[in-house]
């Protein structure tokens, strides 16, 4: 398992170079970025993307559902296919938690909740998800704010369940990438100004990364929200700069995007 993993650390170390000339732009061109075929006969059984399409509160951010969309998910499908023995759709997908498909897709992921306003239907529909085997992965939260926001809103998902913040000795962290400290991963807008996480995320307080944990009554993590951590800009920025990339997607973004997936698909 461990040559297994050195292995996948430098083919994921080299191939990055292969697409520097992948740029950003405002409306992405689905052929800019790598396609591949699935084989008609599998097409119902690979493993797809599920971004999760939330409402934000009246003054926050928009439509942050949005962020790092949809250059991360396609980027990350990419890197998954090439790097994991998964078929992935190259597509991903969008969906509600009102929406029934949320049960074909046994990974959610929601992204920058920083004003996230669940409605009480969506909170029971994401439950039931998760205690039927789902999986939650949470990213681009930051500060003690907007920490105290999203357990506000988790706990009408989970009334009765509190999270806990792993160790670094916990499976996910070395279940195919051995991460040797919890990663964090900044925005590259932090990244390039020079300044420390408060930057862009509030004021000073507790700004280390944080990975918590809900677990379902027989002990598999069914919700990781990545706190102090933006792991999608690393995912999204792959042909925009090379330093952030070499520096944070590489040893960070995809090895630790790549654990949880695997960890959710295999408890």
């Amino acid at each position: 398992m461990l040559a297994l993993c050195l292995i996948s650390v430098l083919i994921l170390s080299t191939t990055w170079a292969q697409f520097q000339g992948w740029r950003e732009t405002e409306s992405p061109d689905r052929s800019e970025f790598p396609m591949w075929e699935i084989e008609r006969q599998f097409e119902a059984d690979v493993f797809t993307f599920a971004r999760i399409e939330y409402t934000s509160f009246a003054g926050g951010r928009g439509n942050r559902w949005r962020n790092d969309y949809p250059d991360s998910d396609w980027n990350f499908s990419y890197r998954l296919q090439q790097l994991t023995s998964l078929k992935v759709d190259p597509n991903g997908i969008v969906v509600k938690l009102t929406d029934p498909a949320i049960f074909d897709y046994p990974f959610l992921f929601m992204n920058g909740v920083g004003s996230l306003e669940f409605r009480q239907e969506e909170a029971d529909a994401l439950r039931g998800h998760l205690l039927h085997g789902g999986f939650l992965m949470v990213d681009d939260f930051w500060g003690e704010d907007e920490w105290a926001h999203m357990l506000d809103q988790m706990q009408m998902v989970f009334p009765d369940r509190a999270p806990t913040d792993l160790p670094l000795s916990h499976e996910i962290f070395h279940i195919v990438y051995d991460m040797k400290a919890k990663p964090q991963v900044p925005d590259i807008r932090t990244w390039r100004s020079g300044s420390n996480f408060e930057y862009n995320h509030g004021p000073p307080g507790d700004m280390l990364p944080h990975f918590q944990a809900y677990y379902d009554d027989h002990g598999r993590i069914v919700a990781l929200l990545c706190h102090n951590n933006d792991l999608g800009d690393g995912w999204e920025r792959e042909g925009e700069n090379a330093d952030y990339f070499a520096t944070f997607a590489v040893p960070f973004s995809y090895p630790m995007g790549i654990n949880i997936i695997t960890y959710a698909m295999t408890h």
